[in-house]
Protein backbone atom coordinates (compact mmCIF):
# COMPACT_ATOMS: atom_id res chain seq x y z
CA UNK A 1 0.00 0.00 0.00
CA UNK A 2 1.31 3.43 -0.92
CA UNK A 3 1.65 6.01 1.80
CA UNK A 4 -0.36 9.18 1.47
CA UNK A 5 1.50 12.44 1.25
CA UNK A 6 1.71 14.53 4.44
CA UNK A 7 -0.84 16.90 2.87
CA UNK A 8 -3.35 14.09 2.39
CA UNK A 9 -2.69 12.55 5.81
CA UNK A 10 -3.36 15.94 7.38
CA UNK A 11 -6.69 16.16 5.59
CA UNK A 12 -5.65 19.05 3.38
CA UNK A 13 -6.49 18.93 -0.30
CA UNK A 14 -9.06 16.16 0.05
CA UNK A 15 -12.83 16.23 -0.09
CA UNK A 16 -12.87 14.48 3.31
CA UNK A 17 -10.78 17.30 4.74
CA UNK A 18 -13.17 19.78 3.22
CA UNK A 19 -10.47 21.53 1.21
CA UNK A 20 -9.73 20.90 -2.43
CA UNK A 21 -7.14 23.09 -4.08
CA UNK A 22 -8.42 25.59 -6.60
CA UNK A 23 -6.06 24.09 -9.17
CA UNK A 24 -7.43 20.56 -8.63
CA UNK A 25 -11.00 21.85 -8.85
CA UNK A 26 -10.22 23.71 -12.09
CA UNK A 27 -8.70 20.53 -13.52
CA UNK A 28 -11.70 18.43 -12.51
CA UNK A 29 -14.11 20.93 -14.09
CA UNK A 30 -12.05 21.02 -17.28
CA UNK A 31 -12.09 17.21 -17.47
CA UNK A 32 -15.87 17.19 -16.92
CA UNK A 33 -16.38 19.76 -19.69
CA UNK A 34 -14.01 17.93 -22.04
CA UNK A 35 -15.83 14.62 -21.51
CA UNK A 36 -19.21 16.29 -22.09
CA UNK A 37 -17.88 18.01 -25.24
CA UNK A 38 -16.53 14.75 -26.64
CA UNK A 39 -19.74 12.87 -25.81
CA UNK A 40 -21.75 15.58 -27.60
CA UNK A 41 -19.52 15.03 -30.66
CA UNK A 42 -20.46 11.33 -30.61
CA UNK A 43 -17.50 9.91 -28.72
CA UNK A 44 -18.23 7.09 -26.28
CA UNK A 45 -16.55 7.87 -22.95
CA UNK A 46 -14.92 4.60 -21.90
CA UNK A 47 -12.99 5.65 -18.81
CA UNK A 48 -11.86 8.71 -16.92
CA UNK A 49 -8.75 9.34 -14.85
CA UNK A 50 -7.01 6.06 -15.62
CA UNK A 51 -3.89 5.83 -13.49
CA UNK A 52 -0.92 3.52 -13.82
CA UNK A 53 2.63 3.71 -12.50
CA UNK A 54 3.58 4.83 -15.99
CA UNK A 55 1.28 7.86 -15.98
CA UNK A 56 -2.32 9.05 -16.14
CA UNK A 57 -4.91 9.46 -18.87
CA UNK A 58 -7.62 12.05 -18.27
CA UNK A 59 -10.21 10.60 -20.67
CA UNK A 60 -10.32 7.38 -22.69
CA UNK A 61 -12.98 7.55 -25.39
CA UNK A 62 -13.99 5.66 -28.48
CA UNK A 63 -14.45 7.55 -31.74
CA UNK A 64 -15.80 5.08 -34.27
CA UNK A 65 -13.23 2.31 -34.54
CA UNK A 66 -10.47 4.31 -32.80
CA UNK A 67 -9.64 4.35 -29.10
CA UNK A 68 -8.74 7.92 -28.16
CA UNK A 69 -6.54 8.88 -25.22
CA UNK A 70 -7.25 12.48 -24.26
CA UNK A 71 -5.05 14.83 -22.27
CA UNK A 72 -7.02 17.76 -20.82
CA UNK A 73 -5.24 21.00 -19.97
CA UNK A 74 -6.61 24.26 -18.59
CA UNK A 75 -4.94 27.65 -18.26
CA UNK A 76 -6.40 30.95 -17.18
CA UNK A 77 -4.47 32.76 -19.91
CA UNK A 78 -2.26 32.17 -22.93
CA UNK A 79 1.00 32.80 -21.10
CA UNK A 80 3.85 30.40 -21.87
CA UNK A 81 2.10 29.29 -25.06
CA UNK A 82 -1.21 28.37 -23.51
CA UNK A 83 -2.74 25.09 -22.41
CA UNK A 84 -1.99 23.01 -25.50
CA UNK A 85 1.68 24.00 -25.43
CA UNK A 86 1.93 22.73 -21.85
CA UNK A 87 1.63 19.15 -23.14
CA UNK A 88 5.40 18.85 -23.42
CA UNK A 89 7.54 15.86 -24.44
CA UNK A 90 7.65 14.49 -20.89
CA UNK A 91 3.88 14.63 -20.52
CA UNK A 92 3.40 13.00 -23.93
CA UNK A 93 5.75 10.15 -22.93
CA UNK A 94 3.81 9.55 -19.69
CA UNK A 95 0.45 9.53 -21.51
CA UNK A 96 1.82 7.14 -24.15
CA UNK A 97 3.21 4.78 -21.48
CA UNK A 98 -0.10 4.83 -19.59
CA UNK A 99 -1.98 4.18 -22.85
CA UNK A 100 0.20 1.14 -23.53
CA UNK A 101 -0.68 -0.21 -20.08
CA UNK A 102 -4.39 0.46 -20.71
CA UNK A 103 -4.27 -1.22 -24.14
CA UNK A 104 -2.45 -4.30 -22.82
CA UNK A 105 -4.80 -4.67 -19.84
CA UNK A 106 -7.87 -4.57 -22.07
CA UNK A 107 -6.51 -6.46 -25.05
CA UNK A 108 -7.39 -3.65 -27.46
CA UNK A 109 -5.63 -4.17 -30.78
CA UNK A 110 -7.53 -1.64 -32.88
CA UNK A 111 -6.31 1.79 -33.93
CA UNK A 112 -5.75 4.49 -31.35
CA UNK A 113 -4.77 8.14 -31.25
CA UNK A 114 -3.85 10.87 -28.79
CA UNK A 115 -5.99 14.03 -28.61
CA UNK A 116 -5.65 17.16 -26.51
CA UNK A 117 -8.54 19.23 -25.20
CA UNK A 118 -7.19 22.60 -24.12
CA UNK A 119 -8.97 25.38 -22.23
CA UNK A 120 -7.41 28.84 -22.47
CA UNK A 121 -9.27 31.48 -20.49
CA UNK A 122 -12.41 29.33 -20.76
CA UNK A 123 -12.14 28.77 -24.54
CA UNK A 124 -12.14 25.09 -25.55
CA UNK A 125 -9.90 23.78 -28.32
CA UNK A 126 -10.00 20.12 -29.39
CA UNK A 127 -6.86 18.93 -31.16
CA UNK A 128 -7.41 15.48 -32.68
CA UNK A 129 -4.25 13.42 -33.22
CA UNK A 130 -2.25 16.05 -31.32
CA UNK A 131 0.70 13.66 -31.02
CA UNK A 132 1.64 10.10 -31.90
CA UNK A 133 3.14 7.20 -29.98
CA UNK A 134 6.31 7.75 -32.00
CA UNK A 135 6.76 11.17 -30.37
Amino acid sequence: MRRASPHLRAGRGTPEGGRVSERAETGRRAEDLAAAFLAAKGFEIVERNFRAKAGEIDVVARDGDEMVFVEVRARSGRGYGGAAASVDAGKRRRVIRAARVWLAARGWEGPCRFDVVAFDAGRLEHIPAAFTADA
